[in-house]
């Protein structure tokens, strides 16, 4: 796999080379051990035709946790207490809320990584809200997403966004004071 785009969402690229460079390396040494062809499926998939090979969502994200883990990179799980506190009066729930979590792909030395191969709102939801949640919980200061260039999404299953049509919106949004330092990476197949 390689990174074939970078954008730098509130000084994300500048914070990691500044204060995260080996953790960075590790990033960009990780992607480019990933085998992409390797990763393609011959079975059905939605909108493929009989005998058409695609890449599998799936042995990416695999292929990428297996790197990343032979880094000592860990991924992160957060319980979430809800409060009942909120609802109208007389409202009474069964529900207990018990296995409520959230989660971080990957967390090393203070950066958090997200790998997004869905939907466009949760590559929205990592940045805008996941990381920012991370970062005052202190469990990082700075985080990377890695997401498909449109290129690499054509030759995937439907439904999946990609790094340009991401990176537009988040200029268009501008940043917020609570918003932290992404690099967003934009990968393609080797």
């Amino acid at each position: 796999m390689r990174i074939v785009g970078r954008y730098s969402f509130n000084g994300g690229e500048e914070a990691l080379k500044t204060y995260y460079a080996m953790e960075l390396a590790e990033v960009e040494r990780a992607l480019a051990a990933v085998d992409s062809a390797a990763c393609k499926t011959k079975r059905r998939e939605a909108n493929l035709l009989p005998g058409q090979a695609s890449y599998s969502r799936r042995a990416l994200h695999q292929a990428l946790r297996k790197q990343f883990r032979m880094l000592e990179w860990k991924n992160h799980r957060v319980a979430c207490n809800y409060s009942k506190e909120y609802y109208e009066p007389g409202y009474q729930t069964g529900e207990t809320f018990k296995a409520a979590f959230r989660e971080m792909d990957f967390v090393k030395n203070r950066v958090g990584i997200e790998i997004q191969f869905g939907k466009y709102v949760l590559m929205v939801y990592d940045v805008c809200a996941k990381m920012t949640i991370f970062h005052n919980l202190g469990l990082i200061d700075v985080g990377i997403e890695i997401v498909p260039v449109k290129e690499f999404v054509k030759d995937m299953s439907s439904g999946v966004s990609y790094f340009e049509q991401f990176v537009w919106d988040l200029q268009q949004r501008g940043v917020a004071d609570i918003d932290i330092p992404v690099l967003i990476l934009g990968i393609a197949q080797d």
